[in-house]
């Protein structure tokens, strides 16, 4: 959430933040909330002192009906006392109501625009490949090769899974490899940050296996419980399942401050995600593209706020590393106010391009949130000079691997049916190319 005094002094700049990304919220009732709080709580304070003092006085009485009247008042002040904790509570609970609906501001390159139609492509890289044959879309190739199979899958968990079987099961651990040994090795991180001509450590990120079970208080800290028609979550726990592995590494410091030599703190975590699709009927039912069930590998990195754009530019330069090294053509987007999420100042994905389809599809996403979720998750900093302040979170996809398997599948397709596999990818597979069965 955004600190309560810059929405005292920035009334307009939040409004408009909310406007922009589409969110309803009553920013004057807010701080007519905040006003009621703070007064009641004063009054509350104001109370309980002068509760303690007759506490006090009762103690010291020279005589009984000193006493007797002593303790008369402090009845009367405690009854003050329930009334007006009562109605702070009250006051207060609507107040972190409307808290949680403010989205954060955005950056002031962020594109302005109503949805997707107002995004806007930085940079095309890499040269689209030249087919003598009509490329077919991945789920033709999986289904001709018996290596997607989601017929089976709809018969034994419903529509939306999927058998990933035989090579493409292995290309998924190849592909978890290679990130895994670009993400953790910092003399390629180096690499990377030349290129980029950025000036970020080249601190390595450290692999990680999360939780895929959140609690929803949690996941509201996160900003990610809503929309909860997305999500899968189970009653008898009251838990839910994680859409991304960030929504469990992103906690991952919670209630914790850090050292300033500490930071960046960056983490890639690999897990299975699980989205209900709840707005997406209709929309991507063929193959691996938009499942219930899919897996990813995820950056999340914790830094001082003054390096937090360097850190997410240093992000997307990794994403644009992996895959150029998996020589697959790509755009990069920066998502405008209405498209991109709540808890954003700054947005930015990739698209690769798939020759089956003919267009490009986002594959990547790169969410930097400030201190947005730091503030409701209490994970601080405690700077050299001995002052403490929130901590900056990136977030990012590593790959969403069944979308790089699409990319790779469509890309790399032959003319009768076979894949070949990408060079890098060649060493984990012990094979160059997916043959087709003879």
């Amino acid at each position: 959430m955004l600190d309560i005094a810059f929405i005292r002094s920035h009334r307009d700049q939040v409004a408009l933040a909310a406007e922009q990304k589409k969110v309803v919220v009553d920013i004057d009732l807010l701080l007519t909330k905040d006003a009621e709080r703070v007064l009641l709580m004063k009054e509350v304070e104001e109370l309980r002192s002068l509760k303690n003092d007759l506490n006090e006085l009762i103690q010291k009485a020279a005589n009984e009906g000193e006493k007797a009247e002593i303790i008369a008042k402090g009845k009367e002040i405690k009854g003050k006392l329930d009334e007006r904790e009562a109605a702070y509570v009250l006051v207060k609970d609507a107040y972190t109501a409307l808290m949680l609906l403010i989205p954060n501001i955005v950056s002031p390159d962020t594109p302005i625009g109503p949805d997707e139609s107002g995004n806007q492509v930085l940079r095309q890289v890499g040269m689209l490949r030249t087919f003598d044959f009509q490329p077919k879309e991945h789920w033709e190739l999986g289904k001709a090769l018996g290596l997607i199979d989601t017929e089976k899958a709809a018969a034994v968990s419903g529509a939306r899974f999927a058998y990933l079987k035989g090579d493409l099961a292995l290309l998924q651990f190849a592909l978890v490899q290679y990130t895994l040994g670009v993400l953790t090795h910092e003399e390629t991180l180096k690499g990377i940050i030349e290129k980029a001509k950025l000036s970020v450590p080249s601190t390595p990120f450290i692999p990680v296996v999360p939780p895929v079970f959140v609690r929803p208080e949690v996941m509201a800290k996160m900003a990610r419980l809503e929309p909860k028609e997305e999500r899968y979550h189970i009653p008898s726990d009251d838990l839910y399942l994680v859409g991304s592995a960030e929504h469990t590494l992103g906690p991952i410091h919670m209630g914790e401050t850090l050292a300033e030599k500490e930071l960046p703190i960056r983490y890639v975590g690999y897990s299975t995600a699980f989205r209900r699709e709840a707005g997406s009927y209709g929309k991507d039912m063929k193959g691996i593209l938009r499942l219930h069930q899919f897996d990813k590998l995820e950056m999340e990195s914790f830094t001082l706020p003054e390096q937090a754009v360097a850190e997410q530019d240093f992000i997307v330069a990794i994403q644009e590393h992996l895959l150029q090294g998996l020589e697959i053509p790509y755009q990069v987007v920066a998502i405008c106010t209405g498209d991109m999420g709540k808890p954003d100042v700054r947005q930015v994905d990739i698209e690769c391009f798939l020759p089956g389809q003919g267009k490009y599809r986002e594959t990547h996403t790169s969410d930097l949130m400030g201190d947005y979720q730091a503030r409701r998750l209490e994970t601080r900093v405690k700077r050299t000079n001995g002052e403490t302040e929130f901590v900056h979170m990136n977030d990012a996809t590593a790959f969403a691997v069944g979308r790089a398997i699409i990319a790779i599948m469509e890309n790399y397709q032959q003319a009768d049916g076979s894949i070949q596999i990408p060079k890098v990818l060649q060493v984990y597979m012990g094979k160059t190319v997916i043959q087709v069965k003879a």
